[in-house]
């Protein structure tokens, strides 16, 4: 009869290690996709940002053009 329990005892200490073990394991690969997705949220708002920049850019130089074309510029002499 002990013998039994102990042996009990034992699986079920086992079953209940694995158990944790395969927890921890499953919650790290969880956490990893997790910060992974961030990181792709991050590039593509990056990205994002870049575009907007560059499309302000030509814009401001469009800008640029029309009014050097309006205006006259001249270079300022040194006093």
């Amino acid at each position: 009869m002990a013998d039994r329990k102990a042996k009990a005892t034992l699986f079920a200490a086992v079953l209940f290690s694995s158990l944790t073990i395969w927890a921890v394991h499953f919650q790290q690969h969880q956490e990893r996709d997790n910060m992974y997705q961030g990181v792709l949220k991050d590039d593509a708002r990056r990205r994002e940002k870049l575009k907007q920049r560059e499309a302000d850019l030509r814009a401001s130089q469009q800008k640029r053009e029309v009014y050097e074309r309006v205006q006259t510029v001249e270079k300022a002499s040194p006093p």
